[in-house]
C-alpha cells in the first residue's frame, strides 16, 4: 500500500486577520499615501512682507552689535600690539595679531552677510 502525506492547514484567527491586512489595508493604505504626495495644493502667500519685518530687524540688530563688538575687540587688540611691539614681546605680539583677525572678521561680518544676500 502506499502511504500518502496529507498537510492539513487549520485556518485560525490570526491566519485570517493576517490575509485581511494584505488582501485590503495594505493597498488602500499604499494608494492613500500615493494620492496625499501627488495631491498638491498651491498656496498664495500675502503679506510676506508683514512677517518677514521683525526678522530682518532682529537681523540687522544682530549684525550691527557684532559689527560693534568687533570694532572694540580690533580696537583693543590694535593697542595691546602696539605695546608689546614696543616691548619687543613675540607672544604677546601673536595674541594681539590673532585678536586683530578676528576683530577685523567680526566688524567686516555685517558687509560680507549683505554680499552674500542674507
Amino acid at each position: 500500500m502506499k502511504r500518502e502525506n496529507i498537510t492539513v492547514t487549520t485556518f485560525t484567527k490570526k491566519n485570517r486577520v493576517k490575509d485581511k491586512v494584505k488582501k485590503h489595508i495594505v493597498p488602500m493604505m499604499s494608494s492613500i499615501i500615493t494620492a496625499a504626495f501627488l495631491y498638491t495644493i498651491p498656496v498664495h502667500a500675502s503679506g510676506v512682507s508683514e512677517v518677514l519685518n521683525p526678522i530682518n530687524n532682529l537681523k540687522t540688530l544682530v549684525l550691527a552689535i557684532i559689527g560693534a563688538v568687533g570694532v572694540i575687540i580690533l580696537a583693543k587688540n590694535v593697542m595691546e600690539f602696539a605695546q608689546a611691539y614696543q616691548q619687543q614681546d613675540s607672544s604677546s605680539m601673536n595674541s594681539a595679531l590673532k585678536g586683530i583677525v578676528a576683530g577685523l572678521i567680526m566688524a567686516g561680518i555685517s558687509a560680507v552677510m549683505t554680499f552674500l544676500g542674507f
